[in-house]
């Protein structure tokens, strides 16, 4: 849901345009970027790790694959968006967002649905410096909860299942098997960015 609607409505995604997704091998960017491929868009994925990116291009049908611990995310934005991002849907915040920045297109769509990377911060959480980008290229930066459209969670089902079933999306979950007491490490997991895909406590 969180996927479909930031994306769609927020992002007001057009077919054929370049949407860039960070935190990608996560429950909801992995959702995005299968949702803009349906849609016939080039999707860029930027994720921690080489399994993580090589799941987003050779199993979740993304076109690149950003390894923010390996590259440097501004210089391969720009060889992987060289016309720039129509849709950037932001899940970590921090210094990724700020490369993304530099690399809008004109009108572009900043989507933000959360900062993971900012979360856990002991000092004043850090702003987007590069700013300014959404005056030059004329952009928007909205941010969302999800549960704002709940009226229309089943619209946002009746599509996604259509796709699940048509194979054009695959959900991806990270099943973590152990008691209750163990959901305390397993929810550390998103913010070590241990989990590929939607990350579940399934009790024994």
């Amino acid at each position: 849901m969180t996927a479909y609607f930031g994306l769609l409505d927020v992002g007001a995604l057009k077919d054929g345009e370049t949407v860039v997704v960070s935190g990608a091998a996560g429950a909801v960017g992995t959702i995005v970027g299968q949702i803009a491929k349906a849609k016939g868009c080039r999707v860029v994925g930027i994720a921690g790790g080489p399994e993580k990116c090589a799941l987003l291009t050779d199993e979740l049908g993304f076109d690149a694959a950003i390894d923010y611990r390996a590259e440097d995310v501004r210089k391969a934005l720009r060889r992987q968006a060289p016309d720039g991002i129509d849709v950037y849907f932001d899940n970590v915040g921090g210094e990724i967002l700020d490369a993304a920045l530099t690399r809008l297109a004109m009108h572009a769509r900043v989507v933000v649905c959360g900062a993971i990377s900012q979360y856990n911060n002991d000092t004043p959480v850090k702003g987007p410096s590069n700013y300014l980008s959404l005056l030059v290229r004329r952009a928007r930066m909205e941010g969302f909860v999800v549960f704002d459209y709940a009226k229309r969670y089943a619209e946002a089902a009746q599509d996604i299942s259509a796709w699940i079933g048509a194979g054009r999306i695959r959900v991806k979950e990270h099943v973590v098997r152990g008691s209750v007491d163990d959901f305390p490490e397993t929810l550390q997991m998103l913010f070590r960015g241990e989990n590929v895909g939607k990350l579940v406590l399934e009790l024994e």
